[in-house]
């Protein structure tokens, strides 16, 4: 307690923020008189890769309000602006280029801050951070507008962030928010600083915010947000759907939808799929389901929305007043996929039918240091239905250490068929599952510990619980040495875990280690090297493996960078059940061609063979990614994606390539017209569909 109380004290002195005196138009030039009278924030210090140092280059925020909008600006000024990283990029992306932004707590309540970042040619990146969950999720898309331009000492950028799209207090009167101004300054290293001091032994980010006093604002106007959409697809048939969002109070939003267009026109990354024992994950990335996804996000996944495959309508609420938050959802499937988990393996399958889904999550804040919450799970279809009730808390015992736990409980029904095809139990069954977490970090140590246990009934069909049927334990510790300019290494970082993974009923155990180190050097450089000794147990045999990766990647120039990854030793062959040497190769590089083209090549290579060196199986997985940028709003990509699997006898090949042209106004006014097209095939390839499609979107906001 007198760590946080001494924090507190040396925490950034509140500064007072002024209304805007008149209009102000978003175009980086900073010319209009409200300007004059904003609140400058100097970006003053930089906590990584040093640590609090007076920050290398001259940062200043701007910040001004209206009734209807957060406006900051920035004068990001460089000795060398030829070095300046900036190109046209989709939305979030453009990480690696020069970025300056700011996040905001609007409650001050030390748990979640919005987060929006721009490049210095407007480009828009923008995210939640979640003390609590500790998470950093970049699905989160707002509606808000910026502007960039480069300027003969640097770059200037422009904010404005309609307060309709955050939560803020209901209060009447002047708010205190919290507040953070932020800079990327990649060179040699990659600069980060910020406008306040960084206690490095304090584990948390939103805590350490300054305060910003005097913001007499309320969210104005109706805050409703229509977007309706059209479809169009090959087969000459056209969808007409619509989503509405209605901030209630400014505090709690509304969203439903009706016949939504969930079209993914993302291709998912493809990942080796050979030899796995369990589903793999693939994230979210509908607007409808991330936006809000934080609230209900909690230490185990009981929430995957991507269970929710076909929706025909949805609806949803979510909202924050004084230390309660609290969240429902609702969507009608037109199918019912879930998730079939086991102790040795899980896989995705459907359930006959139609069905409902509904989340509820409510959660107490007690003080700055401490959370109470419970979440509501169901699914629902003909002759099945899923139910999961959870409790879960956080406590920042001290400023290094918290803790976090849950414990959730289930109850289950499956149709008597589905239940003989899958070897799942029939009526109905309950199960349990517990998750406890303890977490450390200072400036010079990191370690942490978590336990979790998991029935052999228990299901959470809505979300993304891969395992059952055990008892798992793990620890880990890291230690970080500060190099410095002078010295070969920047951050030289040791580490150490060891996890151990028990039968529910203790018939059998596996463990595993990794002991290894990695380092940070020139050029934004990075190596890593681990040993992992483990023991596995598979269709009862016990293996004894040792396996070893490194990775490295560097920045190489200022448009070209590489990495590198291999991992090899021994492993199982799943499919034979047995013993098996293995190899993985994937190198990647990410490339820039002046300010509007940018590609991403990758290529993973794994190869397994029995011990007696005969061939089990070889995996040739390249991917392609190009984009030719117009401007920040428009551009064209092409994907290619092919999988070649070459057993003794046999070989599987499956290609993707997809051509899309995008032009996005803002997250949610969008042009879309592509094309792709599947393969599939032993030796020769055969297209398995085709799609073409066109999508127009556009977001009315009053």
């Amino acid at each position: 307690m007198l760590a946080m109380i001494l924090a507190a004290a040396i925490a950034a002195a509140p500064v007072e923020v002024r209304k805007a005196e008149g209009l102000i138009r978003i175009d980086a030039q900073l010319d209009e008189p409200a300007w004059q009278n904003a609140t400058p924030v100097p970006v003053a210090y930089e906590w990584y890769p040093s640590d609090n140092i007076a920050a290398p280059v001259e940062t200043e925020a701007l910040v001004t309000y209206d009734e209807r909008h957060l406006y900051v600006a920035f004068r990001a000024r460089d000795p060398k602006p030829a070095l300046i990283r900036a190109r046209h990029h989709e939305r979030d992306g453009g990480g690696d280029d020069d970025v300056v932004g700011f996040y905001v707590d609007p409650f001050n309540d030390d748990k979640l801050a919005y987060q929006f970042r721009v490049n210095p040619l407007g480009v828009q990146i923008d995210a939640i951070n979640s003390d609590v969950e500790g998470s950093e999720d970049f699905s989160w898309d707002a509606i808000w507008d910026s502007a960039g331009r480069l300027t003969p000492d640097g770059y200037v950028v422009e904010i404005a962030v309609p307060l309709q799209q955050l939560r803020i207090p209901s209060q009447a009167g002047a708010q205190t928010w919290g507040f953070l101004a932020v800079r990327e300054w990649p060179r040699d290293v990659s600069h980060r600083l910020r406008s306040v001091q960084t206690d490095q032994n304090r584990d948390c980010l939103v805590c350490q915010f300054q305060e910003l006093h005097g913001l007499e604002t309320r969210a104005s106007g109706r805050g409703v947000e229509i977007t309706p959409t059209v479809t169009g697809t090959d087969d000459d048939s056209f969808d007409a759907g619509v989503s509405a969002r209605w901030a209630i109070t400014p505090g709690t939003s509304l969203q439903a939808t009706l016949n939504p267009d969930f079209s993914q026109v993302e291709a998912d990354a493809a990942q080796l799929d050979v030899n796995t024992r369990f589903a793999l994950f693939f994230p979210e990335k509908r607007p409808f389901f991330s936006e809000g996804a934080d609230y209900f996000e909690t230490r185990l996944p009981l929430v995957f929305t991507r269970t929710i495959a076909d929706p025909a309508a949805g609806a949803k609420v979510t909202g924050k007043s004084g230390p309660h938050l609290y969240g429902a959802l609702f969507a009608r499937d037109e199918i019912t996929n879930l998730l079939v988990p086991s102790d040795q393996s899980s896989f995705v399958t459907t359930v006959p039918g139609k069905s409902t889904s509904a989340f509820t999550r409510y959660r107490r804040e007690l003080g700055k240091s401490a959370t109470i919450g419970g979440l509501l799970s169901s699914r629902r279809g003909d002759d099945y239905d899923n139910t999961v009730l959870a409790a879960d808390s956080y406590y920042r015992m001290t400023e290094s250490d918290s803790l976090r736990m849950q414990l959730a409980g289930s109850r289950t029904t499956y149709p008597d068929a589905f239940a003989d095809a899958f070897a799942q139990p029939h009526g109905a069954f309950e199960g349990h599952a517990l998750s406890a977490s303890y977490n450390h970090a200072d400036k010079n140590w990191t370690w942490s510990a978590q336990y979790e246990e998991l029935s052999p009934e228990f299901r959470a069909d809505s979300g993304f619980v891969n395992q059952v049927g055990v008892r798992y334990g793990e620890a880990g510790i890291e230690r970080r040495l500060r190099g410095g300019p002078d010295r070969w290494f920047r951050n030289l970082y040791l580490f150490m875990s060891a996890d151990s993974t028990r039968h529910y009923d203790g018939d059998w155990t596996e463990w595993g280690m990794d002991i290894g180190a990695t380092y940070q050097g020139p050029r934004q450089s990075e190596i890593n090297v681990a040993i992992a000794p483990n023991q596995e147990y598979f269709a009862g045999t016990t293996y004894h493996n040792m396996r070893g990766s490194a990775f490295g990647s560097m920045q190489l120039s200022r448009d070209v960078a590489a990495a590198l990854f291999i991992r090899g030793g021994e492993a199982i062959d799943f499919n034979n059940e047995q013993q098996a040497q293995f190899l993985e190769i994937t190198p990647s590089a990410d490339v820039n061609v002046g300010r509007h083209v940018t590609a991403a090549l990758a290529y993973a290579y794994q190869k397994f063979e029995t011990t007696d060196g005969a061939r089990i199986f070889d995996v040739h997985l390249p991917q392609a990614r190009l984009l030719w940028h117009f401007n920040r709003r428009a551009y064209v990509r092409t994907i290619v994606q092919y999988q070649q699997v070459e057993f003794p006898d046999a070989e599987e090949r499956e290609l993707l390539t997809q051509l899309l042209f995008s032009y996005r106004l803002n997250a949610q006014t969008v042009f879309l017209a592509g094309y792709s097209d599947d393969y599939e095939g032993e030796r020769d390839l055969t297209r398995t569909e085709r799609a073409v499609f066109v999508k127009l979107g556009y977001a009315f906001l009053f």
